[in-house]
């Protein structure tokens, strides 16, 4: 299995009519991407949740990714849920979780381990209460020590999600931010949008002038720690400089939203949640939610899988809901052709398929089979609302299509 997911993310990432050096940039991309990337996925479980219109007999697939999406599409009591990764650390970091929420024997017990995640006594917790409930191959995971010689669990006592690339990426950010003499922290003290603002106009926005920065953010590999690889990098870019495109998104981050309701901006801007009574978290965590979690978590199967055979093993007219994040961005033609036709089988009338864009604009038209396309209802209005409202900021769309 491993080998099968190695070579598929390869062949999703590497451009067969690249040049060398743009090849052998996507293979490192390659192999970037098979350690945790995310222990928080960033993508906003809320508004997913709008433009999917869950009902009682939704059946829905997602790509796992951290899994709180996953998970926190359970609050809106969908019939199933299945999380697919290609991934084996977020597929371990999924049933970790899910081991967790129906094993643990309290709220704040779950609490300081997946939103503080970082206290010593996790490492007992997780041993006697989770782990003789986890399957063997994530247990094993979890067990296995990593390069610095701790046992990958230990990441639940020293800060979950100060791990990974994106949080490695996320550090490096506040290294630079240190050497440019940027408190970070200012941000997530303002009161008002106002503040936010003034914050970020007085110490963010100038960092992007700085030449360094610009040379820096112009290479494909300085964003593999945001999960992008170089193809993808070259849509977000379009034609300007990436550091002005990443100065809109931040920009859009730091000053949109009340940065006490958005837990996106925390772990940018503070690498991890708030410790406060009344903190912004995704909803799988929020206490509000703990007895739906407890009750609807077996409604939830994360399995290591490639999204495009796992769909195209449905039965048809069998599905209601898929979110393919960005995964169609490092498509071709041809692999988009194949994705949505196997979609279009499974799929009962009224599904609906959501996902984002590193550009703006949807990718399909024009690239998918006109003959799939036409099946399809774009819902344009609701699509721009979405992406408007998106609090983790990051992607220039969020797109919703329906089967007509």
């Amino acid at each position: 299995m491993a080998t099968a997911a190695k070579r598929i993310i390869e062949d999703a990432v590497v451009r067969k009519d690249a040049k060398v050096g743009d090849k052998l940039l996507d293979k490192a991309f390659a192999l970037a991407f098979k350690g945790l990337v995310y222990a928080q996925i960033w993508e906003d479980p809320v508004v997913d949740m709008e433009g999917l219109d869950l009902q009682p007999d939704s059946r829905l697939m997602c790509i796992a990714s951290g899994s709180c999406n996953a998970l926190s599409y359970l609050t809106a009591d969908p019939a199933q849920v299945t999380a697919v990764d290609l991934n084996r650390a977020h597929v371990a970091l999924g049933r970790l979780k899910i081991a967790a929420i129906r094993h643990l024997p309290s709220y704040e017990r779950f609490h300081r381990f997946f939103a503080h995640a970082d206290h010593k006594e996790n490492a007992a917790v997780y041993r006697t209460m989770i782990a003789p409930h986890l399957d063997a191959e994530s247990r094993a995971y979890w067990e296995k020590r990593d390069i610095t010689g701790r046992r990958r669990i230990s990441h639940f006592t020293r800060g979950i999600y100060r791990q990974g690339l994106l949080g490695n990426f996320i550090g490096l950010a506040h290294l630079f931010a240190k050497l440019y003499k940027i408190d970070l922290a200012k941000l997530l003290e303002a009161s008002t949008l106002e503040e936010q603002r003034e914050v970020f106009e007085r110490e963010l926005a100038p960092v992007f002038e700085k030449r360094f920065i610009r040379w820096l953010t112009d290479q494909p590999a300085s964003l593999f720690g945001l999960g992008i690889p170089p193809a993808q990098f070259e849509h977000l870019a379009g034609d300007e400089r990436m550091a002005e495109v990443l100065r809109r998104r931040l920009e859009k981050l730091a000053c949109d939203f009340a940065v006490k309701d958005n837990y996106f901006a925390w772990q940018a801007f503070g690498r991890g949640y708030a410790r406060t009574e009344s903190a912004a978290l995704p909803p799988y965590l929020q206490r509000g939610n703990w007895e739906a979690m407890k009750a609807r978590v077996d409604r939830l199967d994360v399995t290591r899988a490639n999204m495009v055979d796992w769909i195209g093993a449905r039965e048809p007219a069998s599905m209601d809901r898929f979110v393919l994040l960005d995964a169609q961005d490092w498509m071709n033609d041809a692999q988009l052709d194949g994705l949505w036709g196997r979609i279009t089988r499974a799929s009962r009338p009224g599904a609906r398929v959501l996902f984002r864009t590193a550009a703006e604009p949807s990718l399909l038209p024009g690239r998918l089979d006109e003959t799939i396309l036409r099946k399809w209802r774009y819902l344009d209005e609701l699509s721009a609302d979405l992406t408007r409202r998106d609090r983790s900021s990051i992607y220039g769309g969020v797109h919703v299509y329906e089967l007509a």
